[in-house]
């Protein structure tokens, strides 16, 4: 492109023909370059714009969306006109260096209990429901903070078919009363657990005697993956590694407690209610369960 814009530059004074025979063009092609200006200026003018709306969503969202999300949210966005391809957003971001934070190594918090109580796994990797508030996971996260090693932890409870957390806890300790504290959020939310599974790892919180009665209490049926894998676990597993990709964003710790309970609380907030979930159709879980809720009205 260099050298057409050369031959453009000085076809005033020197032959087109003779500049192209010394540049090794083709003056066909030069024409066609020439013919087609107007246009790339225009392409490369919508693609500045577009990429202004890019760094604008992907400041709203603090750096954590990929050139996918991202996609999804542009379509939604009023001042974008028109579709816009998955391809030209990536290939937008790529040139500007736009990147969403990527995942960092886990840290384990899983403590077995070789004498626990197994259950029996019911859900065996297929992290999906056919219906809203029948089917859960749960799992437990560490929260560093400050420069002397401290920790939070971070206890879930997410619906399998709306990917939404329906119950939390934060605590300084990983003793039970955390993953119960959880548990009885999510009974807050849903209102009632009963004749629900939950599913989790083989934690010593999830095996313990007082979590196993207050899932019986609550009419909760457990679930279990197996021993060292987490896969069996997937569904927790990587709302737990997005929470702190996206909050931490590669820093190691967040400075204080108090600074890592307000940013966790407003990721969960905002992942519930506005965050986009690929396996929901790029929806949020609020979203997806408002819209379940509709259908099942209509049917009724």
């Amino acid at each position: 492109m260099i050298r057409f814009q050369f031959v453009d530059d000085y076809r005033g004074t020197h032959e087109v023909k003779r500049m192209c025979a010394v540049l090794g063009i083709q003056r066909s092609s030069y024409y066609k370059w020439r013919a087609t200006q107007s246009a790339r200026v225009t392409r490369q003018a919508a693609d500045e714009a577009l990429v202004e709306r890019i760094r604008d969503h992907h400041e709203e969202w603090d750096h954590t969306y990929g050139y996918r999300r991202m996609t999804v949210e542009l379509a939604e966005d009023p001042d974008v006109d028109g579709p816009v391809n998955h391809k030209r957003v990536a290939r937008l971001m790529r040139a500007n260096n736009i990147v969403g934070v990527h995942l960092r190594k886990p840290h384990i918090t899983t403590v077995k209990d070789p004498g626990a109580q197994v259950f029996a796994d019911l859900v065996k990797r297929d992290f999906t429901a056919a219906e809203v508030g029948t089917t859960y996971v749960g799992d437990i996260t560490y929260l560093p903070y400050g420069t002397e090693g401290k920790f939070l932890y971070l206890a879930t409870v997410i619906d399998v078919c709306s990917k939404r957390i329906v119950g939390w806890s934060i605590a300084d300790h990983m003793r039970t009363s955390l993953v119960e504290d959880a548990l009885y959020s999510a009974v807050n939310d849903r209102e009632t657990l009963n004749d629900t599974i939950f599913h989790s790892d083989h934690g010593r919180q999830y095996t313990s005697s007082a979590f196993q009665a207050t899932c019986r209490r609550l009419g909760v049926v457990q679930s279990m993956g197996r021993i060292g894998s987490s896969a069996d676990n997937a569904l927790a597993e990587s709302v737990n590694a997005a929470l702190k990709r996206e909050t931490l964003q590669g820093a190691k710790r967040w400075d204080t407690a108090a600074q890592c309970r307000r940013e966790v609380f407003r990721w969960l907030i905002r992942y519930n209610s506005r965050r986009r979930h690929s396996g929901l159709g790029y929806r949020a879980p609020v979203d997806f369960e408002f819209d379940c809720a509709s259908m099942m009205d209509l049917a009724a």
